[in-house]
């Protein structure tokens, strides 16, 4: 299960209605690489795979390739703005280190693939 904020949640809406293309959806994924061994991407896409799973989350439809939903169970989504500007936060449980700028994590289980260059 993957948990949006309420703030996290309206601001994803708020962004999918700004896309010119109709039934986007959020992606989530994890990839190797990053400081810590893995990296986290989120973004909009409007193409699903067999290797997809999804789940309505918030309001929100939420797509998450099946290779990464171990990593990715239990994680929570929230946004803080901060003035002009603002960001997205990800807390996941099953992280047992993340690097400084908080964009990649290593599990108990898997290390992943470092690469400090990439931070």
């Amino acid at each position: 299960m993957i948990n949006i904020t309420d703030a996290a949640a309206a601001q994803i809406k708020e962004m999918l209605s700004q896309q010119e293309t109709p039934n986007m959806f959020l992606r989530l994924g994890v990839q190797p690489g990053g400081c810590s061994g893995f990296s986290y991407g989120m973004g909009f896409d409007d193409e699903e795979t067999d290797a997809d799973v999804f789940m309505e989350v918030g309001g929100i439809k939420v797509v998450v390739e099946k290779d990464s939903l171990k990593y990715l169970n239990g994680l929570e989504i929230d946004y803080e703005a901060s003035g002009m500007s603002g960001g997205f936060s990800i807390h996941n449980p099953n992280a047992i280190a993340t690097c400084g700028c908080g964009s990649s994590f290593r599990t108990r289980e898997d290390a992943g693939q470092p690469a400090p260059e990439q931070c």
